[in-house]
């Protein structure tokens, strides 16, 4: 049987690496000694020149949303644009749902949920 690895992530340098899984020991950076963020199994590195996707990316990991397999193959929603991750980081605010709770579920924008409010849209699916 195989070892199973998964992705550690450096985020000051951009760099993903894909370690064996075991015992939880401080992973270091092969660039900068920093101590690597475990991100998951199911985890896709963005380019290292696409800044965006990596800021969404470190709101993600601070927050201690993972890239980690679900029964059913992959991990779930995850905000992909900076847009999207304003919008949850505002829905947890305005509601108090935790932030890492917030960050993996699909949300409109504030305005498009609330029923019955002059001018908000009736909620629909993208």
């Amino acid at each position: 049987m195989g070892v199973h690895r998964t992705h550690y992530v450096c985020l000051p340098c951009r760099a993903s690496y894909k370690q064996e899984y075991g015992p939880e020991r401080a992973r270091r950076c092969q660039r900068c000694a920093a101590e690597l963020i475990h991100a998951g199994s199911a985890f896709a590195a963005p380019r290292r020149s696409d800044a965006p996707a990596w800021r969404v990316l470190t709101v993600l990991l601070t927050a201690g949303v993972g890239f980690h397999k679900s029964c059913c193959g992959g991990p779930g929603f995850r905000p992909r644009t900076l847009r999207e991750v304003r919008e949850n980081l505002a829905y947890a605010a305005a509601t108090g749902e935790p932030v890492a709770r917030a960050l993996t579920g699909y949300r409109l924008s504030i305005t498009d949920r609330r029923p019955g409010k002059p001018g908000s849209r009736p909620l629909k699916r993208r």
